[in-house]
């Protein structure tokens, strides 16, 4: 009997086996299927796929291949922002003055309003939940804080208003990003003074009457720049809507051109400031006029220029031990700022949810920047990558798999191997912070950028992913939970293919669905 028994068993094991295996080739199959699909093989295809409960490889190819990540590269900041500054961090906004305001309300000397990287002085909702709510007026912080002025009594400023992002060096963009960026909300300058996410909401509805021109408007402030419009009204019923906008760098000129139907119901865009401390303190003076504080100075911005930074000595700032050199002159002790209005921002978890749920470029860039500042030397894109480089090879990821100009991934000399994105998900997994960085991803057919994708009753909900998007780039790197209950991290890049974008995220979409109906199969493709 105990023989019967000991056969019924290794018959099991070896059915489970073959079963197994048969899995395994149909897994590789189907996605070999996919990436040999005429128009999707002329594409550059990355994809690793990696057991978290087993740390065996399911699937790879090109996996060791450098490709364009774009938004991916959003996990490695997030990451390295949770693991180095911690997701309880906050920022602080100021207003400032080394001068007094004496008993009649005369302050004598400058205004300054100090940012320190705070991402969300705007509109938004925080916490993120489903999509971004902007349920607050874009400018409401601001409106705080220059109540609190008001309320210290200040009734007349002698000096200057002056925005001042000092705290992070004055690099508005990144290397390696287009031209046609830098007008739109995607490509919006950083500054450690950033109000509405720097951009203005610009909105066109069509005219009363057909040949003239639409309507145009601006907020926050409509009068940071000059509106040159030659939209013009077509008669109803006359097709869609065609919009152009642009403005040269460095120029207060935005110009709209097109047509916009007479029964057109409107659009908005948002689009990109140039000056984000110079637009802060302009707007932050109107604010203080409307409450009857009278300036007599000028509207200014302070930067940390970058040459500054590139002479700055760590030893010269260094504490001496001992009781100094008495042959050396002191410097003199300066006085703290009189501090007139603040504002503390949430934790910075909440601000990750957004960068990654939405894809949101300009915060990861800030986020970049807070780790040279907190972790390094200074405020400056060098500094904070390389701050991540330390802690990168801390998780185990070699120099030679990635490459990174920014923070966003909107650069297109960044780089990166789908086996690097792999290792770092699965070393941020093993982390204590690791739940609340997954809980920074879009989860498929839910929320954030995987909101229309992933829909279906066997995948919804089991996939939580970074998207990435350029030009004839896409990528997707995540987790996912297969439908027998196997957790995976998976990394798919797709580069210089010249198929629509749609199509590319549908030949995305099947090899992840094949991973979430698939087994532990272990396969290398050369």
């Amino acid at each position: 009997m105990r023989h019967l028994r000991t056969k019924v068993v290794a018959l099991l094991l070896l059915f489970t086996l073959h079963a197994a295996a048969a899995e395994k080739k149909d897994l590789q199959k189907r996605i070999d299927e996919i990436l040999a699909q005429p128009d999707v093989a002329r594409g550059f295809w990355g994809i690793q796929v990696v057991s978290l409960d087993s740390s065996k490889t399911l699937y790879s190819f090109n996996a060791e291949k450098l490709f364009t990540p774009a938004s991916n590269t959003k996990l490695f900041t997030t990451a390295a922002a949770l693991a180095l500054v911690g997701p309880q961090h906050k920022f602080l906004t100021t207003v400032e003055t080394r001068g007094a305001v004496d008993k009649y309300g005369r302050l004598s000397g400058d205004l300054r309003l100090v940012g320190r990287g705070d991402p969300n002085l705007s509109g938004r909702t925080l916490p993120y939940s489903l999509k971004t709510e902007r349920n607050l007026p874009p400018v409401h912080v601001l409106e705080m804080l220059a109540d609190q002025v008001a309320n210290k009594g200040v009734k007349v400023i002698d000096g200057d208003i002056i925005g001042d992002d000092t705290y992070y060096a004055f690099q508005r963009y990144g290397e390696g990003w287009s031209q046609n960026d830098l007008v739109e909300q995607s490509g919006a300058p950083v500054s450690a003074l950033t109000i509405n996410d720097n951009v203005i909401f610009v909105s066109a509805m069509p005219a009363d009457r057909p040949g003239e021109k639409a309507f145009v408007t601006v907020t926050p402030w409509a009068d940071y720049y000059r509106i040159d419009n030659r939209i013009i009204t077509t008669p109803a019923a006359t097709g869609q809507r065609e919009i152009y906008y642009n403005r040269e760098p460095g120029s207060d000129t935005l110009t709209l051109w097109g047509s916009i139907p007479a029964d057109d119901p409107g659009v908005g865009e948002a689009l990109a400031i140039d000056d984000p401390a110079d637009f802060a303190a302009r707007l932050f003076r109107a604010m203080l006029e409307r409450r009857g504080i009278v300036v007599y100075g000028n509207t200014k911005a302070q930067h940390t220029e970058l040459a500054s930074l590139s002479t700055f000595s760590i030893t010269a700032m260094a504490p001496a031990s001992g009781g100094g050199n008495p042959d050396v002159p002191q410097r003199p002790v300066i006085p703290p700022p009189l501090v007139l209005a603040s504002y503390e921002s949430q934790p910075l978890a909440q601000d990750l949810r957004v960068i990654n749920k939405v894809s949101q470029n300009l915060h990861a860039e800030l986020m970049l920047r807070m780790l040279g500042r907190e972790r390094g030397t200074n405020g400056s894109v060098a500094a904070g990558l390389e701050v991540m480089r330390g802690w990168l090879i801390q998780a185990g990821i070699r120099p030679e798999e990635y490459a990174f100009f920014d923070g966003s991934g909107l650069s297109r000399q960044n780089l990166a191997t789908p086996h690097a994105v792999v290792k770092l998900l699965s070393y941020a997994a093993q982390q204590p912070w690791a739940s609340i960085f997954e809980d920074t991803l879009p989860v498929g057919g839910v929320d954030g950028t995987l909101t229309q994708r992933f829909k279906s009753s066997d995948l919804l909900g089991r996939v939580r992913a970074k998207t990435g998007n350029l030009s004839h780039v896409n990528s997707l790197s995540g987790y996912a939970t297969t439908v027998k209950g196997e957790r995976v991290v998976f990394s798919i890049m797709v580069n210089n293919h010249n198929v629509p974008t749609k199509r590319a995220l549908d030949a995305i979409d099947e090899i992840v669905q094949l991973i979430v109906e698939g087994t532990s199969a272990s396969k290398t493709k050369k």
